[in-house]
């Protein structure tokens, strides 16, 4: 029990449904077959320090030596559950013996109803579960009668003070509308081609979670991912700023980029982005204070060479605890699964800087589980805004030269400030050059200078003020110009 409410043992379902089930409610966990809900009523059951605790699993579908083999190879403890098998393969269904649903007062055949009460009366539980409910259906005459016997049996399980859990095998050919109307909640389980969400359709007595939210099942069981929601958190720091601890370019910056503010550092492929962000949170590791890099488009070792290569100190910084680098692959994560771990990192080990290394690779790594990530980035930036936390965000405008963009993903109202870097062509070379184009928070330089990326690190050159058309690719020279 969490005050008033009854843990489901599903790590962070709890926090979908606002701690947990009400106590002595009925709750249906609906969903197709696979997609958890004999799992989620085995992590119901177990859930409870109290090694005299007696909870009952009235299985009408999987025979008891599955479901304690299933429990078994997820480390589930059935010691404290107390099975009554009706299934299929069960003493109760071979031989001889027919059951009905109905009380045997009303028919001449044994009722299952009855069964049922002299456990519960007997084992007196806690929690309840019958998986699934509808196997219930085809006992009965008809479907008045099947809801009527349902509801009875409800209210006698909650009046022996168990808390119930009914799972419903939901499909088109089977609703069940009908059981949703009477129990207090309804929790729906997917299997959407491989991902998983919980949802929470109904909950009487209680608000809930918008969702769906991710649900991944392995060796260690079901655990859901509740979808992040910006709105619930927030965290007040002192007015600071992080400096890039390049003078220069600190001087464009008036200082630096201001805490709790979302940075896009734009260009195209190998103008020195995520160089640029490495400067700032290898800055925020001398100062003492954590940062997180979450790469999607190359690898921790070829992000170490690189700052090896430019005297960027990560592999200290790393040493310290001070910074980590995290590499994110697609199809690897769900996006809750990330939001999580970025929630992790703010508000368990206290991150101050987040660096999401690549818009791109953010999309390829979540676009087949998540339909709009472009919505859920724009949360992620608020999440980090509330929080006081400095985001910086790498976006690759694929252009090496040629007409000005200031993202590829049409994605720069997210940003309180956006940093172009350009390939420019003069003289019949290649060279680099920065500059703010936007800075909601601070007053900054408006010019271009030129951008070296040397063994010492980066150069902030002269401003480029006798040049005319650099985000174009291509500038002309006005020696005239002041």
């Amino acid at each position: 029990m969490t005050g008033t409410r009854v843990e489901t043992g599903v790590p962070r379902a709890d926090e979908v449904l606002m701690g947990g089930l009400l106590p002595e409610s009925a709750t249906l966990v609906r969903g197709a077959p696979g997609a958890g809900k004999t799992i989620f009523g085995l992590h119901f059951l177990t859930e409870t320090t109290d090694p005299d605790a007696r909870n009952l699993y009235i299985n009408l579908g999987e025979p008891k030596a599955y479901l304690e083999a299933t429990a078994e190879g997820f480390g589930l403890n059935t010691d404290v559950i107390e099975f009554l098998d009706r299934s299929p393969a069960g003493e109760a269904f071979q031989g001889d013996t027919t059951y009905t649903l109905f009380a045997s007062g009303e028919v001449e055949q044994p009722s299952l109803v009855d069964s049922i009460r002299e456990t519960v009366e007997t084992v007196e539980p806690e929690r309840v579960v019958i998986d699934p409910i509808t196997v219930l259906r085809h006992l009965a005459p008809d479907t008045r009668q099947f809801r009527t016997q349902v509801l009875s049996l409800l209210d006698f399980l909650k009046s022996m003070g168990a808390t119930v859990l009914l799972t419903s095998q939901a499909a088109a050919s089977l609703p069940d509308d009908d059981l949703q109307f009477l129990v207090d909640a309804v929790v729906t389980l997917d299997n959407d081609a491989g991902h998983r969400t919980l949802s929470v359709s109904k909950f009487r007595g209680s608000s809930s979670r918008t969702g769906p939210h991710a649900v991944t099942i392995d060796g260690d069981g079901m655990q859901v991912w509740p979808r992040l929601d910006p709105t619930r958190h927030r965290r007040e720091r002192p007015a600071s700023v992080l400096p890039s601890g390049v003078p220069e370019f600190d001087r464009i910056l008036d200082g630096g980029i201001t805490a709790g503010t979302i940075t896009f550092l734009s260009g195209p492929t190998g103008v020195g982005k995520t160089t640029t962000g490495l400067q700032f949170l290898s800055q925020a590791a001398r100062d003492g204070e954590r940062s997180v890099v979450y790469s999607f488009e190359e690898g921790r070792r070829t992000m170490l060479a690189r700052a090896d290569a430019v005297g960027i100190p990560l592999r200290e910084a790393i040493d310290d605890g001070t910074l980590s680098i995290v590499e994110i692959g697609p199809d690897e994560l769900s996006l809750d699964e990330f939001t999580h771990r970025l929630r992790s990192e703010v508000e368990d080990r206290g991150t101050e800087a987040v660096m999401l290394d690549g818009v791109g690779g953010y999309e390829r790594a979540f676009r087949d589980r998540e339909s709009d990530t472009t919505r859920q980035l724009i949360k992620i930036g608020r999440y980090l805004r509330n929080m006081n936390v400095t985001g910086l965000v790498t976006n690759e405008v694929h252009q090496i030269t040629g007409a000005f963009r200031a993202t590829e993903q049409q994605v720069s109202h997210l940003a309180d400030g956006i940093i172009i870097l350009r390939h420019i062509e003069y003289k019949g070379q290649l060279q680099k050059c920065i500059g703010v184009l936007k800075m909601r928070s601070s007053r900054f330089e408006t010019g271009l200078r030129t951008l070296d990326i040397t063994a010492d690190g980066l150069r902030i050159g002269e401003e480029l003020s006798g040049l005319r058309g650099v985000l174009t690719g291509t500038p002309d020279w006005h020696e005239d110009d002041p």
